[in-house]
């Protein structure tokens, strides 16, 4: 089986979900779509399995029996699809080996594109780490709190909450707490 064939059938897959999911809000049996659109139940039947992709001509008039836009009808690109990380969950990633590290807890690991986001809570009586060289870009978000970010040849920066610093190549840094605040800060790190 080829990639390509892959593709299809998963696009398959994808149209045939949004219809039946349209078919069902809407309140009407696999029969009626079928009658009001000129296709046979079988046929409709195949289609919302993902056994069989319809024709254009069909996504229209299917659509027309759902009362919706064709586009409706139709799923969006893969790439499109939504991630949603809920309170706890993501893997927790302590800052160093020892039991008082904080901890990050990684939001979105994307080898593909390079990217991770880790959400970092960091409380008074936490080690925050040491020096570190991450492995690209890195920009800092304080959500709540303050933090010192210390950048090797360069000025320490004070970030308040809303405040995002933006380094343009892996430098060495280290985070430290203002006054023993805890603070909250999101980290993102792009390798390409």
């Amino acid at each position: 089986m080829s990639n390509v064939d892959v593709d299809e059938q998963a696009l398959a897959a994808r149209t045939g979900a949004a219809i039946r999911s349209l078919r069902v809000k809407s309140q009407q049996s696999m029969r009626d779509v079928a009658a009001k659109a000129g296709i046979s139940q079988p046929f409709l039947s195949q289609i919302e399995r993902g056994l069989s992709m319809p024709s254009m001509v069909t996504v229209y008039r299917l659509a027309e029996a759902l009362g919706v836009d064709p586009g409706d009808l139709l799923p969006s690109s893969a790439g499109a699809r939504a991630t949603v990380v809920r309170r706890g969950e993501g893997r927790v990633l302590p800052v160093a080996d020892r039991p008082d590290a904080a901890s990050g807890r990684i939001l979105i690991e994307d080898g593909e594109r390079g990217r991770r986001i880790i959400e970092y809570r960091i409380e008074r009586d936490q080690y925050p780490g040491t020096w570190w060289s991450p492995t690209g870009r890195v920009t800092v978000f304080v959500i709540s709190g303050q933090l010192d970010v210390e950048v090797q040849g360069a000025p320490t920066y004070r970030l308040a909450a809303g405040d995002l610093l933006a380094l343009p190549a892996p430098v060495r840094q280290r985070w430290l707490l203002v006054d023993g605040a805890p603070a909250d800060a999101l980290l993102i790190v792009d390798e390409t």
